[in-house]
């Protein structure tokens, strides 16, 4: 096989930075040739300095005229939020292979994007999503009795919902097993981050929502798994480390050897599941409510959840306001055209209503 050609989008975050460490560590397999930064101009400049990428982009903008000018195998996009949508449209346009990490691009385009990738053109390279990638080699489509999607619980596992009233900004980026970036860290602590992941395993597999569960492993060595109508379930395991979806969105299906550390199985293991407390995380049933309305509503749900988090860590709102205002928004919602420029216009309309809201005072 010869080498694949990759652009990696979101170069300077904490999956961009990962995935420059799997192609550097397997120069045989890839040719880097397109990085792209969304405001990290330095951090661009010592990258493209140091791997001798002659072709960069900062902005958005300058993203998806890298996609269409400097021709590509696979394209990471692992830009964060919803601004990623116009990069995802692009790389499927250009018939690349997209390694698929900026989950929002999917969500808030939906049945766009879906209608322009084409069969097997989008891999997932969130860690739960790409271990049901795999367990999904094991059956049929029509041999699949549920999806289960394993969260973490995040740093606030536990707790009950008074607890969580004093939460701040820097308890919520505490994550126990994940290093992330600040919006992603905040959203599993919310576990807004697993309600966008169920939504978006409905969009890549096809599976309605009441057949995706969602189950609480703080180990995260289990990353997700599929049920099989025999009663089997197929289970994707190993140590926390993005690496290994990350070397796979690469380089799908193959696999590349010593990319992370296996489990040790001469020490002794303990994987616990419990369920996920609805109660006290009510995002998760709110995105599953938002995901079968489906149209322009996931936009409105991840705009909303993306202003109110900006608000959070500028301390102008709780963290149990976080969710609220997403409630309080979606509630508010009249559902609109779901064409691109639909979307695009549901989004502004989410996030000028979550500023109003949060300019009066939300407390969750």
């Amino acid at each position: 096989m010869g080498r694949r050609r990759v652009i990696v989008l979101g170069s300077t975050g904490s999956i961009g930075v990962q995935a420059l460490e799997v192609i550097a560590a397997n120069a045989d397999r890839f040719e880097l040739v397109g990085l792209a930064a969304g405001r990290d101009e330095a951090g661009l400049s010592r990258q493209a300095s140091e791997t001798g990428v002659t072709r960069t982009a900062l902005g958005i903008d300058e993203a998806v005229q890298l996609v269409h000018e400097v021709p590509a195998d696979v394209v990471l996009n692992g830009i964060t939020g919803s601004v990623g949508l116009a990069a995802t449209l692009a790389v499927l346009e250009t018939g690349a292979t997209l390694a698929l990490a900026n989950k929002e691009s999917l969500i808030v385009g939906g049945e766009l994007v879906l209608a322009a990738a084409a069969p097997g053109q989008i891999v997932p390279v969130d860690s739960e999503h790409s271990a049901i990638a795999q367990a999904l080699r094991s059956g049929e489509h029509g041999e699949v009795r549920r999806l289960v999607v394993t969260a973490s619980g995040g740093p606030f596992r536990g707790r009950t919902r008074d607890e969580l009233a004093a939460v701040r900004p820097e308890d919520a980026l505490a994550h126990p097993t994940w290093d992330m970036g600040r919006v992603i860290t905040t959203n599993s602590a919310t576990l807004v981050n697993k309600g966008l992941e169920v939504i978006e395993a409905h969009l890549l597999f096809g599976i309605p929502y009441d057949r995706i569960d969602v189950v609480v492993h703080p180990q995260s060595i289990v990353h997700s798994m599929v049920e099989f109508v025999d009663g089997s379930t197929i289970a994707q395991a190993s140590p926390p480390d993005m690496r290994l979806p990350i070397s796979l969105g690469l380089d799908w299906p193959h696999r590349l050897a010593g990319v992370g550390a296996p489990i040790d199985w001469t020490a002794s293991q303990h994987w616990s599941f419990e369920p996920l407390d609805d109660g006290t995380f009510p995002a998760v049933a709110l995105a599953r409510r938002v995901g079968e309305l489906g149209g322009t509503y996931p936009a409105v749900y991840n705009a909303a959840n993306e202003q109110a988090v900006e608000a959070f860590h500028a301390r102008r709102v709780p963290f149990l306001g976080i969710v609220e205002t997403i409630r309080r928004v979606v509630d508010a919602h009249e559902p609109g055209d779901a064409s691109l420029a639909g979307v695009l216009a549901a989004e502004t309309w989410a996030r000028d209503e979550a500023d109003r809201l949060l300019a009066g005072g939300v407390n969750g």
